[in-house]
């Protein structure tokens, strides 16, 4: 894991470089993508290296004793230990798979579902991404549990004292993100975590935005489990993985039954593989995982202290240009952000400004980002959001606060 901050030997041009799409143009424009929260860029090494198993190792894992089988599973596996490397967890805790909404459902599923019972409640935040909502309200309809809800405040900063009053006896699991994609907020997951381990209060954390942003290390946040997915994170897309404790992994049945996940099978029973492989049933997508193994390359090249030093000047900068703009809001102002602001220009629908933005060659997320509950908290159909990235630069940041301004005289 990075720890060390050197902005002095990062080229920010030179690593700009790596990423092939970046040099694209929209409706004529330079391409200016400010939508990473919805999905990362991805670097040149990362295709190159999904292309090359495809052309050159191309077969199933664990399943052939023949010389590219071997390559095939060598790969995929040391894409698993340098996933856990970067975290700081043990690869055999790492369940991996297609990403956050499927490692969440497996806790549902495996976890949640044989245990929950009526009079236990599942308690969340106002900020949950619907994949950490959805599964919830689907175990508690077929448990009796209920849902609790902890509210944010105005600024998006979640309410630590009402969130511990809300960690009453009756609650069993915890569902909170560690970085809102709508607000940007970096929530304090480490004693949210050690608070519900007080009080036996099992904890999910989604870790979707958290990864690309910033250094994480899930034995020290202290969660039971941690979803997160890869093609965030400059990996290719339907990859991730859950992180669980030993512990709950060994006494969770199969999510899915089928091949991998097994042992023996007879008519009368079947014997489940060690974990994790008894969560990765069928073929899973091999070179997507390889790729991410050349992605958290990338990352730690870089070095992760880097990127969230890097993030935050470009952060800084875009409030900036933002505060600026008459009748702009942003939604979310909370101290601790990552590099996301939800924004709206007054007299504009989201997606109207979306749209014309989009002819300025300009890419920004409009709608209600998965987060339906949250919009409602802040009485809001929809917001635009513009998410940045470390290849993103200073002058993108100017010549997207130049296009709002064109399109507010537009729709003037």
């Amino acid at each position: 894991m990075s720890a060390q901050i050197d902005k002095a030997r990062i080229d920010w041009n030179a690593v700009r470089a790596d990423f092939p799409l970046l040099t694209r143009e929209v409706n004529g424009k330079p391409l200016v993508y400010f939508d990473s929260a919805n999905t990362g860029q991805k670097p040149a090494s990362v295709i190159e290296t999904v292309d090359d198993f495809y052309r050159r190792h191309n077969a199933n894992v664990s399943r052939a004793v023949h010389t590219l089988g071997s390559e095939a599973t060598d790969a995929y596996e040391a894409a698993r230990t340098k996933l856990a490397g970067f975290v700081n967890v043990h690869r055999d805790e790492l369940v991996l798979c297609s990403g956050t909404t499927f490692a969440i459902n497996v806790v549902a599923y495996s976890w949640a579902l044989p245990r929950l019972k009526p009079g236990d409640a599942i308690l969340l935040t106002r900020m949950e991404h619907h994949a950490n909502i959805v599964p919830w309200q689907l175990v508690a309809e077929r448990t009796g549990a209920t849902i609790k809800v902890a509210e944010i405040t105005r600024d998006g900063t979640l309410d630590l004292d009402a969130l511990y009053k809300a960690m009453t006896p009756d609650v069993k699991l915890l569902g909170v993100t560690h970085v809102s994609n709508v607000l940007g907020t970096i929530n304090p997951v480490r004693e949210i975590c050690r608070e519900a381990r007080k009080r036996g209060i099992a904890t999910v954390v989604d870790g979707s935005q958290a990864l690309p942003h910033r250094c994480v290390d899930i034995t020290a946040i202290g969660c039971d489990f941690y979803a997160f997915t890869g093609h965030k994170m400059c990996g290719p897309t339907g990859t991730g993985a859950l992180w669980a404790r030993k512990e709950h992994l060994a006494a969770m049945p199969p999510f899915l039954g089928g091949g991998e996940m097994i042992k023996e099978v007879r008519f009368d029973g079947t014997v489940f593989n060690d974990a994790p492989h008894k969560f990765e049933a069928g073929t899973p997508n091999i070179a997507g995982h390889i790729g991410l193994g050349a992605a958290v390359d990338y990352l730690d090249a870089l070095g992760m202290a880097n990127v969230e030093a890097r993030e935050a000047e470009l952060l800084a900068h875009l409030n900036e240009e933002l505060t600026r703009i008459e009748g702009l809001r942003i939604v979310g102002t909370a101290r601790d952000k990552a590099a996301v602001v939800s924004f709206l220009v007054e007299g504009a629908h989201a997606h109207d400004l979306a749209t014309l933005l989009d002819l300025q060659g300009v890419a920004v997320r409009s709608g209600h980002h998965c987060a339906h509950p949250l919009m409602h908290f802040y009485g809001v159909a929809a917001t635009c959001r513009a998410s940045l990235a470390f290849y993103n630069t200073h002058d993108e940041i100017e010549t997207f606060a130049a296009a709002i301004h064109k399109v507010r005289k537009l729709l003037a």
